[in-house]
């Protein structure tokens, strides 16, 4: 037999290759044991198929064998895969995977994002941690002698005859002495957790497999219960609680891509930067962060996407964005919405259940995405003050939802083209309550996301006009009664305005007078005029401080209000004549003007947190005042 005795250099024109798969290529040094584990379970599936088609012996189980000796400072990766010929080893680590340092080089310096693949770097990242590798081989194919390689990080290795019992790879790692963490089992155990988990080979460390092996991604729906499907989210996401639903992805074309996505049921602020889903190729995980492949909107779900034709560039830690990634963005988009849709079909209370938590994704996605939002305009619900019944609106918990069309469908012929909504009972109850009074509906948007969801509505359908509750009344809320002019042809509502804008003495408060039908009417309430009030919310928007009261605004006073009344013949009887003095009663009438004022302000969070110390003090001194004249 003959001896293999061999010295050379690597087929490299420059020795600046190493430095650059250390510092540059990869960002984190861990990531070695992912490659090397990933060229093992390679190894393992090429000899399976050679097995099949004849070519070599089929050996045993496949498996991953991770072995520390502290003693020696060494870690090795071994595996029963296919081997390598020592032509084999010149051709694919010796020419770094067929192409010179010198193309690499090139390649790299013009394009940062080089796909994986060209270069087959994945065993040179060994050198990250290892000032000398070895690599021990032994062939699968008949008659195959072992061969040893070893390299101490420059362009200089040597290869020779050794021995190896059965076919497979060895990797040896010498560790740099401030590398030598990766002799901890514990943090092997954690490096395979985050990076090799589900791959379909086990992976031993101290004679123990520590992988989970099974990717419930990989499985048809048909072959997973409920409980599948939430046991793996728990494994992902452990302390999160149970998801609110799932969609199962799964496609070979155009493209290869499977996957799981979890709409968590959201307890805090989502992250619309980063994500949280998890990518893997081929069931090796590759980031945490996927921007680049699904739409924004849909970056806060959980779970994972695994596709081997997503490119990665080189160290597999950034992503590429081309025509392939923006159509894998479209189908998972497309694969979202139809698992929607057959909810809302299948069971419309466990959507209308659950549509508090899809609202952000829906509305975010509809306005950045005109197909999705094509494909989730019957999906969006609002909330509504009408009673449910069988068809729509779907009552859940008290709550009552539609959609727009519903809503459309129950209007007047006269105010078909308007929709009203609210955004917040408490702070627009008085208006609320006078229009659902007369027997308005009225629609619920309750979320930060309607601001601008709103006027995207309106784009849409631009026969619409939406209008806020507080934003102006109309004829139905008033009091059709005509009002007796005095001999100087003053009506009481005029005397109501001049009362009121004389103790306010400011210009951007318009003051209007009108008789409210409803019982429990407000004495007072603020209108925002809607385009006026949009204004204002979007620049609070872009200042990113939260919108208070415009400057501009209406104050509504209705002249039918036993306060109103009685503070109208408080003035009246208070009035002086002949004298330009103001008596201390109508005084008092100006006080409880400018209480009303408060009043309305306060109503929608117009009073500023350091005004409501002297609301309290003058509406205490206004009551004592009122009750020392036995009013």
């Amino acid at each position: 037999m003959a001896v293999l005795d061999e010295q050379g250099q690597i087929q490299i024109h420059t020795e600046n290759i190493f430095p650059i798969i250390k510092k540059a290529v990869y960002s984190g040094h861990e990531v070695f044991l992912r490659e090397l584990v990933s060229n093992g379970v390679d190894a393992i599936s090429k000899r399976r198929m050679a097995a099949m088609a004849g070519d070599c012996s089929e050996g045993d189980e496949g498996s991953i064998r991770i072995t520390v000796d502290r003693e020696q400072k060494t870690l090795t990766i071994a595996d029963n895969g296919i081997g390598m010929t020592a032509d084999e080893v010149k051709r694919y680590i010796n020419q770094v995977a067929f192409s010179s340092a010198e193309d690499f080089l090139e390649k790299y310096k013009q394009e940062d994002d080089a796909i994986i693949g060209h270069f087959g770097l994945g065993f040179y990242s060994s050198f990250m941690v290892a000032d000398r590798v070895e690599l021990i081989t032994k062939s699968a194919r008949p008659d195959s002698e072992a061969v040893r390689w070893s390299c101490d990080g420059s362009p200089n290795f040597s290869i020779g005859s050794t021995e190896r019992d059965q076919p497979g790879t060895d990797v040896i790692l010498h560790l740099m002495e401030d590398e030598l963490e990766y002799l901890e089992p514990a943090r092997i155990r954690t490096l395979i957790n985050t990076y090799c988990d589900f791959m379909a080979v086990p992976v031993q460390l101290e004679g123990e497999t520590i992988n989970k092996m099974e990717a419930p991604w990989r499985k048809s729906a048909r072959d997973l219960t409920d409980q599948d499907y939430i046991d793996l989210y728990h494994y992902l996401y452990p302390f999160q609680g149970d998801p609110l639903l799932w969609v199962h992805l799964n496609t070979d074309y155009p493209y290869n891509l499977q996957g799981i996505l979890f709409f968590p049921k959201q307890t805090g602020r989502a992250d619309w930067e980063k994500g949280e889903i998890k990518l893997y190729c081929n069931q090796v995980f590759v980031s945490d962060s996927i921007k680049e492949v699904v739409p924004r909107y849909l970056l806060p779900l959980r779970g994972v996407i695994d596709s081997p034709d997503i490119p990665l560039n080189v160290s597999r830690s950034a992503l590429q964005t081309d025509r392939k990634v923006r159509s894998i963005g479209n189908f998972v988009a497309k694969k979202v919405a139809d698992r929607l849709r057959n909810l809302k079909k299948e069971d419309p209370n466990a959507y209308a259940e659950a549509w508090d938590a899809l609202a952000p994704f829906v509305k975010i996605g509809a306005m950045e995405d005109e197909k999705f939002a094509d494909q989730v305009a019957e999906l969006i619900l609002f909330g509504t003050t009408a009673e449910s019944n069988e068809a729509d609106p779907i009552a859940v918990g008290g709550k009552a939802y539609t959609t727009l069309e519903g809503y459309r469908s129950r209007l007047p012929e006269d105010q078909a083209k308007r929709v009203l909504y609210s955004t917040d009972d408490v702070a627009q109850a008085g208006a609320l309550n006078l229009w659902t009074s007369q027997g308005a509906e009225v629609l619920k948007l309750e979320t930060v996301i309607d601001t601008q969801f709103i006027p995207w509505l309106e784009h849409r359908h631009d026969e619409l006009t939406f209008q806020r509750v507080d934003a102006e009344l109309d004829e139905s809320l008033q009091e059709n009664d005509a009002e007796i002019a005095d001999q100087d042809g003053t009506t009481e509502s005029d005397r109501l305005r001049t009362l009121i804008k004389d103790a306010l003495a400011n210009d951007k408060v318009s003051v209007q007078v009108q008789a409210l039908k409803a019982d429990g009417a407000p004495p007072a309430m603020i209108l925002l005029p809607e385009q006026m009030r949009r204004l204002n919310d979007m620049g609070a928007l872009m200042e990113q401080r939260l919108p208070g009261l415009p400057d501009h605004h209406v104050l509504l006073v209705n002249r039918r209000h036993p306060l109103v009344e009685g503070m109208l013949k408080l003035r009246a009887g208070g009035v002086l004549v002949g004298t330009a003095e103001t008596s201390p009663t109508e005084l008092l009438a100006q006080d409880v003007a400018r209480h009303l004022y408060d009043m309305a302000r306060l109503g929608v969070g117009g009073l500023e947190p350091n005004e409501l110390a002297g609301f309290q003090t003058r509406s205490a001194e206004l009551m004592g005042a009122l009750m020392q004249r036995g009013l």
